[in-house]
């Protein structure tokens, strides 16, 4: 009986996963671009922050998994590693649903308000003002579990941290000039990404 090749396990975890996350923002991202952008702040910081975080949660784990570039930065895992990796891709997954879900068609991946935007509270906002942040948060931390290398693992960490640091200050700076107190309100009674914490 062969052992289990607990790298293979990892990357067919992570294809699972990105299968499924397209799928679950296809239909919201169908449903907003019906609604006009009344306001935009696609700066190149926005746009290069975009490519970074695209890169690290996606492109350099697929250039590991396809080419040899990487290699020497490989390490072994085991069950364990693929066990936490997993729960935490399920856990992100839940995270997108609820955000899509709450968000409606103001969703937008990048730094856009639509016309009649509304300042969602409810639903996963009760706490949190960046659920999307969360879930982009949690598949970063799952690809050292998932990923048998130490490029492509943290890779996700450094990518998506760039993004969220470079935008969410921005993101509030949009979100109290249109909204006013009430995002002001909003502030002092929820946390960024972290309930209770941060």
């Amino acid at each position: 009986m062969s052992s289990i090749d607990w790298s293979l396990a990892g990357k067919t975890v992570w294809w699972i996963f990105i299968a499924v996350w397209v799928a679950l923002r296809w239909r919201p991202n169908v449903r907003a671009r019906r609604h006009r952008v009344k306001q935009s702040k696609r700066s190149l910081r926005e746009n290069i922050s975009l490519v970074i975080s695209f890169s690290g949660l996606f492109l350099v784990p697929v250039i590991w998994m396809s080419t040899r570039w990487f290699r020497p930065f490989n390490h072994d895992i085991g069950p364990f590693s693929i066990a936490v990796g997993t729960i935490l891709l399920i856990v992100s997954l839940i995270l997108f649903h609820m955000t899509h879900k709450a968000l409606g068609t103001m969703w937008s991946n990048s730094l856009d308000l639509r016309t009649g935007h509304q300042l969602i509270t409810t639903s996963i906002y009760t706490h949190l003002r960046h659920p999307m942040y969360t879930a982009f948060w949690v598949w970063a931390l799952a690809q050292p579990f998932l990923f048998a290398n130490w490029i492509s693992g943290l890779s996700g960490i450094v990518g998506f941290g760039a993004l969220f640091f470079l935008r969410v200050g921005t993101e509030e700076e949009m979100m109290e000039a249109e909204f006013g107190e009430e995002y002001r309100s909003y502030v002092k009674r929820t946390k960024k990404i972290i309930p209770w914490i941060y």
